[in-house]
């Protein structure tokens, strides 16, 4: 199971977080966000994929962030359709995973995944609330018992680490974990060792980065 951690905004930070090797690392470009960012991505080690996450974007801006930034993933949290999908997708080199996001409650029709299927790589399920993301609270993990697809998708939403003995009860194909929120000491700003701390839990086999160097 993979570890995303989203919302990452202060340089020394971000270099800090990218020591513990997250498989993604999250920027959001979203004006509105209190996790907005603007500034310069430090260099990362090469295996984490660094994502931009938008809210009903156009595919120019889209584009034009992922050129600047050297993206290796888009996450759409918006209202995106299923031809803005196909239309980004093949505005996009392949390598370029595309995440789409729904928000779930327990009204949520799992029917409407169906077409998003051939126009992106992963799902990400977050909870339903006043924003896009970043409401901070999980939704019920019961409700993707009616998940009708075998594509791998990401979890999100209140994710802190009581949650991780749930998580790896889930019979689902959770793809990665995706957090934020619960590991902040203000927004933008992760608190490294709460990070470390969950990974062990999450992923026991986990090298640190000055292990993998070691064996590099």
């Amino acid at each position: 199971m993979k570890l995303k951690i989203c919302g990452m905004k202060h340089p020394e930070n971000i270099l800090e977080v990218g020591a513990l090797l997250p498989d993604y690392m999250g920027f959001i470009f979203w004006e509105k966000s209190a996790r907005y960012f603007e500034g310069e991505i430090p260099e990362l080690v090469k295996t984490i994929k660094k994502t931009g996450v938008f809210v009903n974007e156009t595919i120019e801006n889209i584009v034009t962030k992922i050129t600047k930034y050297n993206l290796q993933a888009v996450q759409l949290h918006g209202k995106e359709s299923v031809e803005f999908c196909l239309a980004l997708k093949q505005q996009l080199s392949e390598n370029i995973e595309i995440i789409k996001v729904f928000s779930v409650d327990e009204n949520f029709n799992f029917d409407v995944l169906k077409p998003y299927e051939k126009v992106c790589d992963y799902f990400l399920f977050d909870t339903k609330g006043k924003l896009p993301g970043g409401n901070g609270t999980t939704f019920d993990w019961h409700l993707l018992k009616k998940y009708p697809s075998q594509k791998p998708f990401f979890l999100s939403g209140g994710i802190g680490i009581e949650e991780i003995p749930t998580i790896k009860n889930l019979k689902l194909p959770v793809f990665a974990i995706d957090v934020n929120s619960r590991f902040e000491i203000e927004p933008g700003l992760k608190n490294k060792q709460l990070l470390q701390e969950f990974q062990k839990k999450l992923k026991p086999e986990t090298l640190n980065y000055k292990e993998l160097h070691n064996e590099l």
